[in-house]
């Protein structure tokens, strides 16, 4: 690369750093402003991207925080209410606890193994989980949009209230919600050939007492080689969650074969 292209590059990314500051003193957010103090160059460009196309218009508090990524609520150009998953870099820790998800599944057989691309390869990979499921019927956050460590859905609550998790509030109708779960997996398994690999009452939520599905970054494809091993994890969390709530729950072993078919 020549002098000259190493520059225009360098001038490139400056003038668009200007335009973040810029579109950030012009929406009056300070949500945006902290995000300037907290994200790095690449995430902060990202968000600069969404925000002049109008995928988002408004970003405003965050709803969720954890070591891995950061939640934040916000709007489109049209105000429809977002969730925006920023994903952080992650720790020599959390790389080793995602490897067993993204090694075997054949999706993301040649991913670079640096922090950034991991990152950047499991926040893909929660987008195309999600677009599958939602694809195959099951109730999930809409995908919209991901590129890079964003990732942006649709928010599940209102006016920036997210709607509760299992764990915190009980169905009103546990049998309904139990029979649901069961449809869910069984076409997460036959139709979007995945496995949730991490289903439990931490990872679902209730809206108008629906289970709404979420944090599928480690589900995996039917074809990886733990897929059946986590499929059983998943029915176990299901059938200790349940039981508590005195439904008449299948065995492990009868939902297993109505979930795969056999």
């Amino acid at each position: 690369m020549s002098f000259r292209r190493k520059v225009d590059k360098k001038l490139l990314r400056k003038e668009k750093m200007y335009e973040i500051k810029r579109l950030m003193k012009e929406k009056k957010s300070d949500e945006l402003k902290v995000m300037e103090e907290v994200f790095d160059r690449s995430t902060l460009m990202t968000i600069y991207d969404f925000l002049n196309k109008g995928t988002i218009d408004e970003i405003y508090g965050v709803v969720k925080a954890g070591k891995e990524a950061r939640i934040y609520w916000g709007r489109d150009s049209k105000g429809k209410e977002l969730a925006i998953k920023i994903y952080l870099t992650i720790s020599s820790e959390f790389r080793k606890g995602m490897l067993p998800y993204l090694e075997g599944d054949p999706r993301f057989a040649r991913v670079r193994r640096d922090s950034r691309s991991l990152t950047y390869a499991w926040a893909r990979k929660e987008f195309r989980n999600l677009q599958c499921a939602y694809d195959a019927g099951v109730k999930v956050p809409q995908p919209i949009a991901i590129n890079r460590n964003v990732l942006i859905m649709e928010f599940i609550g209102q006016n920036g209230v997210s709607a509760p998790v299992m764990k915190e509030v009980q169905p009103q109708s546990p049998t309904l919600v139990y029979r649901r779960l069961v449809a869910y997996m069984k076409k997460l398994y036959q139709t979007a050939e995945l496995v949730h690999a991490d289903l439990s009452e931490y990872n679902v939520m209730l809206w108008n007492d629906e289970p709404v599905l979420f944090d599928v970054s480690q589900a995996v494809s039917t074809k990886h080689p733990m897929a059946h091993q986590f499929l059983r994890r998943d029915l176990d969390n299901l059938y200790r969650y349940f039981r508590k709530l005195d439904v008449n729950v299948l065995s492990v072993d009868e939902m297993y074969r109505r979930i795969v078919g056999g």
